[in-house]
């Protein structure tokens, strides 16, 4: 791996215990200015104050988001995009380039692909052309893999993750996100057919704290690198506090009952 790409990836996975916390703020683009990303500066300042290792937002949303004090954070620019609004809303398409986000101060950037799409094709191409520019650039690249599509009958099935994680290795991913399947042994195989860092996705906003935690600690038992998690971390009662035990988890080896505990337990409201 190139020395630019090394010292780049250490600003998005902590060099210490080598797992990392990332929390998407992309969805403004696919639904608006959702409750949580009204304010996203503030939202910024809490996720970072709490402990996440980076923040990953489109181009334009950075120059709202830029902070000039409080504990620093790795900054990942999202460069595809695609709205609910479209007819084909899991169709994503480039909205930027890699040289733009270095120019932001990106230390990384990412890739949307829904395989079983219709644009599947085309989705796949942008995601190679990326990985190429990524490499040149010395840019550390993420890809988003999810398994969306007419003939896609179970997205969380652990053997259609494992396709999906395969695809961004093998197209030249450094890092993939991809759902957590719900079972440990499951997801342990899928980490271990994939030889680059692993995180799950956090997915559809859920009800109970507890539950969310055992998600993020039985992903990290299984062997998972981390979380890149959005509106169960920033539409939370109180991110930051959320944000502390994911870290406690992800890089402490806590468990699900001593991080609730850090938090107050039943008194986050969401437990």
């Amino acid at each position: 791996m190139q020395l630019g790409k090394s010292i780049r990836l250490e600003r998005i996975i902590n060099r210490e215990t080598k797992r990392c916390i990332i929390v998407p703020l992309d969805h403004g683009v696919t639904v608006g200015p959702i409750p949580g990303l009204v304010d996203s500066k503030k939202t910024v300042a809490e996720v970072a104050e709490g402990g996440a290792d980076a923040v990953l937002m489109h181009k334009g949303l950075i120059r709202c988001c830029h902070r000039r004090s409080g504990r620093d954070v790795g900054l990942i620019v999202h460069l595809s995009a695609g709205t609910a609004l479209s007819p084909h809303p899991n169709t994503k398409v480039l909205v930027a380039s890699v040289r733009e986000a270095l120019r932001l101060g990106a230390d990384a950037v990412s890739v949307h692909v829904n395989l079983g799409d219709e644009a599947e094709s085309a989705m796949l191409a942008d995601l190679g052309r990326i990985a190429r520019e990524a490499d040149d650039w010395g840019v550390p690249l993420l890809a988003m893999i999810y398994a969306r599509g007419p003939h896609i009958k179970n997205p969380f099935d652990p053997d259609v993750i494992a396709h999906s994680a395969r695809v961004a290795t093998e197209l030249g991913a450094d890092l993939v996100k991809v759902p957590y399947c719900g079972d440990i042994d499951s997801f342990r195989h899928i980490v271990e057919s994939c030889c680059i860092p692993l995180v799950i996705a956090g997915g559809e906003k859920m009800d109970s704290t507890r539950a969310f935690l055992q998600m993020a600690e039985d992903s990290i038992k299984a062997g998972g690198t981390g979380l890149s998690v959005g509106r169960n971390v920033f539409q939370h009662p109180r991110p930051r506090n959320l944000m502390r035990a994911l870290s406690g988890i992800v890089h402490k080896g806590k468990s699900v009952d001593e991080a609730l505990a850090e938090m107050g337990g039943a008194r986050t409201g969401n437990d």
